[in-house]
């Protein structure tokens, strides 16, 4: 038992140190390329997951072994397991985050970008959109046993894309491809399915939508902000939309934003980033120390009063990763970018920061897409993984930090499993 005090007054949370690197506040990061032989490493390292002492920004001398190629880290909501999913093989790799060992992994029907775990960490659910469903079109959320390690349960939803998952982990919203719906799974219901689940107290649909590909849930569980994605999937309108999840999923009007692929909400405001069409007047760059002909776009909605006060430039792409610093620094990260021309500098940067509190946008000259973005609790730091490297920065200073970190191979994500 204890913690570690370190020079910025942070105490790690005090409890069982993990059995095998000894370190009790911790980050994984995947790389999905076997190693061999090296200085730290003499044996080599198979693909697998490096572990970080979050505390001090040091690699520990341990090493998780999954037995895939891991890229994308789902952390369980009770942070008892982490699950790593290989896209090379569609396996999801399950991580005791105690023993920092994998109990073997569970093949998926297909590809997945979204998987989201029950809070007592027993069930998964992966969005497979190209999964097999006889007789239907492809499209699937599959239930993984995580304590069995099998697939009990497939619940049919064709183009399954994207998954929110409430804090209680009662209600599972689906996404998928080129809809206007959205698909609402009552998960305390799965266990009295058949293997193919289609029981509708189970499943169900609201219509009203706009492309929409998330969703973020109010603390009390109550409301749904649906992101509508609009124009940059192929829709009409990009909008937040809040939806009553406590009565008959009653839709409320939806409030137009600049774009809408990724968002988080801090209290009462909601930070949502997307790049609207070229074409699209806020596609202008207007304001931005830049001479790029596209930007991506982040707005500040005040979900009080349901309206957008304020709108900001940010890099471009596809904006998928998105975390808060405790000092009120707000990354977002995004994949194909394209280059952004600061006065004297070319720099392909997917990596955004804004300030909330002094509000204005810093875009660092770092190049490729951004795999992994995750706040380091109790410490102005955020670890980012972008163009396969580790990148850890200051949120002081929204630059480097003075201690980096040599991740051999390709890292992919990271994710802080103590706090």
């Amino acid at each position: 038992m204890g913690g570690l005090v370190v020079s910025c007054g942070y105490k790690a949370p005090t409890q069982q140190r993990a059995a095998t690197s000894n370190v009790n506040f911790r980050a994984f990061v995947s790389q999905d390329v076997s190693l061999g032989p090296s200085t730290a490493f003499p044996g080599g390292v198979p693909a697998g997951l490096f572990v970080i002492d979050a505390s001090r920004d040091l690699r520990a001398p341990a090493f998780v072994s999954t037995s895939n190629l891991p890229g994308m880290l789902v952390l369980a909501p009770n942070k008892k397991l982490t699950l790593a999913y290989s896209a090379a093989d569609n396996s999801v790799a399950v991580v005791n985050n105690t023993t920092e060992s994998s109990s073997g992994a569970i093949t998926l029907p297909g590809s997945t970008e979204s998987i989201a775990v029950s809070p007592d960490a027993t069930r998964a659910y992966a969005a497979v959109n190209n999964a097999p469903v006889f007789g239907q079109s492809p499209g699937a959320i599959e239930v993984m046993n995580l304590n069995v390690g099998n697939i009990p349960f497939t619940i049919p939803v064709p183009g399954a894309h994207y998954l929110a998952e409430s804090h209680n982990g009662n209600r599972l919203l689906v996404f998928s491809d080129n809809s206007d719906t959205m698909t609402v799974v009552a998960t305390s219901n799965v266990p009295a399915c058949t293997p193919l689940c289609q029981s509708p107290n189970v499943v169900s649909t609201i219509t009203g939508f706009n492309r929409p590909v998330g969703a973020l849930f109010s603390s009390d569980d109550n409301t749904a902000y649906v992101l509508n994605c609009g124009p940059e999937c192929g829709g009409q309108t990009a909008s937040i939309q809040a939806v009553d999840m406590t009565t008959q999923n009653l839709l409320g009007p939806a409030l137009p934003v600049d774009a809408a692929t990724i968002g988080l909400i801090n209290g009462n405001t909601l930070y949502v980033a997307g790049t609207p069409p070229p074409t699209a007047p806020a596609n202008a760059c207007t304001g931005a120390a830049t001479a790029a002909t596209v930007c991506g776009r982040l707005d500040v909605v005040n979900l009080s009063s349901m309206t957008v006060t304020s709108s900001q430039v940010i890099t471009d792409g596809f904006h998928n990763r998105i975390d808060l610093s405790d000092n009120g620094q707000l990354f977002v990260g995004a994949r194909n970018c394209t280059s952004i021309n600061n006065p004297g500098t070319e720099v392909r940067g997917c990596l955004s920061i804004f300030n909330t509190i002094n509000p204005g946008v810093v875009i660092p000259p770092d190049n490729g897409d951004v795999t992994g973005v995750q706040a380091i609790k109790g410490r102005n730091v955020m670890y980012v993984v972008e163009n396969g490297e580790l990148r850890i920065y200051d949120t002081a200073t929204d630059k480097l930090g003075p201690t980096q970190i040599d991740i051999s191979g390709q890292a992919i994500d990271v994710k802080l499993v103590d706090f």
